[in-house]
């Protein structure tokens, strides 16, 4: 945070002369009592000897420092920076539709009259971050946000500046967003295969993801399909196992759970967790009809994958505060503070140490 835009805190670094000028003026000699047999001696202009010692080199580097981190300290806590600034998605930069959104994207900087303003790539928890972050922009700064979508939050945050949130269309936003691929591996007896494809054939068509039928499984492994009696071999590894009727848990060196099993969406399930991954048994896998497959989709949806966050409207955030948030624990500041501490408790030590 301290290294980009913000300058305006080395015009503070001439404060580091104070130190140097009173150590030097420490040196000098102010007074002087001549001995009664001097008046014998001829004439000589004084000579002032100045001999530095270490503890007196040591505590000016401790001082000029002390005074380097504070003005680091106070730049980074206090002192805002930034101006019009203008936050693009990363979404509309490397979408398949990357030429139609930088035109939509210029288009949107040349309406809000922001052209020289700097861009930043969009964080996530955009408007979170922006709260967190508020203290470094100047007063007068103005925010233009540029997304394909933003996860509407419980509460609009409370902003001091105002916040213009404009949104690419729907029809390009969904042309933007990538479609997802999803890694399947699947062992099952060659009579039982062309049901599984089958099956991820109709998941395909369904959803949004793609689903990618394998043989063994990689580190981007969702799912293993293992439609077999046998124990899987030893390094397979995923977040969620798919098992037939027959398969038996101690095979993942798990307990058979006791109770009968779940009932959702009309699908008998059995689940149990395993230091492979999470395990699903059920007497419909395969699916053998439609709506087998279709309740079993419904089911993975529902439990295993998250749920999709509710996207917030274009809209503009009028200021409704009149500064920003107290700044919070950032960690460039909060390691500057322990950099204050310690170098405070060296200068007061070598301080002592001189005195001695």
């Amino acid at each position: 945070m301290i290294a980009g835009a913000q300058t305006l805190w080395w015009l503070a670094l001439p404060v580091l002369l104070l130190p140097i000028w009173w150590h030097r003026q420490k040196r000098q000699r102010v007074k002087s009592e001549p001995l009664a047999t001097a008046r014998f001696l001829p004439a000589a202009p004084p000579q002032t000897a100045r001999i530095w010692r270490w503890e007196d080199l040591v505590l000016l580097a401790l001082r000029c420092l002390l005074l380097a981190a504070l003005i680091a300290w106070l730049a980074a806590t206090a002192m805002p920076w930034r101006g019009d600034t203008v936050f693009v998605a990363p979404a509309l930069a490397t979408g398949t539709g990357r030429p139609a959104h930088a035109a939509w994207i210029e288009q949107q900087v040349a309406a809000a009259g922001l052209g020289a303003a700097p861009r930043m790539p969009l964080p996530e928890n955009a408007l979170q971050w922006l709260q967190a972050h508020e203290h470094e922009w100047r007063p007068a700064a103005r925010i233009l946000v540029l997304a394909d979508s933003i996860p509407m939050p419980a509460q609009l945050p409370s902003l001091a500046h105002a916040a213009d949130i404009r949104l690419l269309p729907a029809a390009s936003a969904t042309a933007a967003t990538a479609r997802a691929e999803y890694r399947i591996a699947v062992s099952a007896p060659p009579e039982r295969m062309a049901a599984w494809r089958a099956a991820f054939a109709a998941f395909s068509a369904a959803g949004a993801g793609r689903y990618l039928i394998e043989d063994k499984p990689v580190a981007a492994t969702k799912l293993i399909v293992w439609d077999s009696p046998a124990a899987p071999p030893a390094g397979w590894h995923a977040p969620l196992w798919w098992l037939p009727a027959s398969a038996p848990f101690a095979a993942f060196g798990v307990k058979e759970p006791a109770g009968t099993p779940l009932t959702i969406n009309g699908l008998s399930l059995q689940i149990a967790d395993s230091p492979r991954g999470r395990l699903w048994r059920s007497s419909a896998m395969p699916p053998q009809t439609a709506d087998t497959a279709r309740a079993l989709y419904e089911t993975w949806q529902s439990l295993a994958r998250p749920a999709q966050p509710y996207p917030m409207p274009a809209m503009q955030l009028a200021p409704r505060r009149s500064s920003p948030l107290a700044m919070p624990g950032t960690p460039p500041a909060a390691w500057l503070a322990y950099v204050l501490l310690a170098l405070f408790a060296l200068e007061r030590l070598m301080t002592h140490v001189r005195r001695r």
